[in-house]
C-alpha cells in the first residue's frame, strides 16, 4: 500500500490518522506501508514541510531507529497541529506572517525532531523531486492517493471507515 499525503491537508490528515490501526489490522506479514509525499502549491508550505519530512531522517546525531521514526513523528506533529501550517483560505490569517524558518523551527518544537539544519541539504532536491515524478508517473494529482499492489485505488477516501479501506485493499 503506498499512501500520497499532503502534510497541510486536511483530507491527508484523516487518512494518516488511519494509518496505524490499518497497519495493526493488516499485520506487517501481508502488508507493507509506504508514505509518499504529494507537495500542492495551494496549501502555502507545503513545499517546506514535505522537505522537512525528509530531512527529518537525515539528521546525523540520530540512531537507526530514530531516523526512521523521525519523518513519522514530524507528520503525526504536523497533522496533529495542521492549522499552524496553513493560511486562511490559502490566502491570508496570521500564518501569512511566518518564515519557512518560523514554519521550521515550529515543526521541531512540536515533533522533538531536528530538521532545520538537515533541511539545508541540497540533496533533499532529489528526494522532493523523486516524490513529485512517482506521484504524477501513476497518476497522482491530489492527496490523499492510494495505490494497491501498484495500481491507483480512486475509490478509497479518507472519509471511508478502515473497515472499507480493508474491503476496497482486498486485506479484509
Amino acid at each position: 500500500i503506498e499512501v500520497f499525503l499532503e502534510p497541510t491537508c486536511p483530507f491527508s490528515a484523516k487518512a494518516f490518522s488511519k494509518l496505524e490501526a490499518l497497519f495493526s489490522a493488516v499485520g506487517p506479514e501481508k502488508m507493507t506501508l509506504k508514505i509518499r509525499l504529494q507537495s500542492q502549491p495551494w496549501h502555502t508550505f507545503s513545499s517546506v514541510v514535505c522537505r522537512a519530512v525528509l530531512a527529518a531522517a537525515r539528521h546525523d546525531g540520530l540512531n537507526e531507529q530514530t531516523r526512521l521514526n523521525a519523518p513519522w513523528k514530524v507528520l503525526q506533529a504536523v497533522f496533529a497541529h495542521r492549522e499552524a501550517f496553513v493560511l486562511e483560505k490559502h490566502a491570508t490569517g496570521p500564518n501569512l506572517d511566518q518564515s519557512p524558518r518560523d514554519v521550521l523551527r515550529l515543526i521541531e518544537k512540536l515533533s522533538g525532531v531536528p530538521v532545520v539544519e538537515a533541511f539545508q541539504e541540497p540533496s533533499l532536491d532529489v528526494d522532493l523531486k523523486w516524490h513529485a515524478r512517482y506521484a504524477r508517473q501513476n497518476g497522482i494529482h491530489g492527496s490523499p492517493s492510494f495505490m494497491v499492489d501498484g495500481l491507483l485505488a480512486a475509490d478509497i477516501n479518507s472519509g471511508d471507515e478502515l473497515s472499507v479501506w480493508l474491503d476496497k485493499m482486498k486485506l479484509a
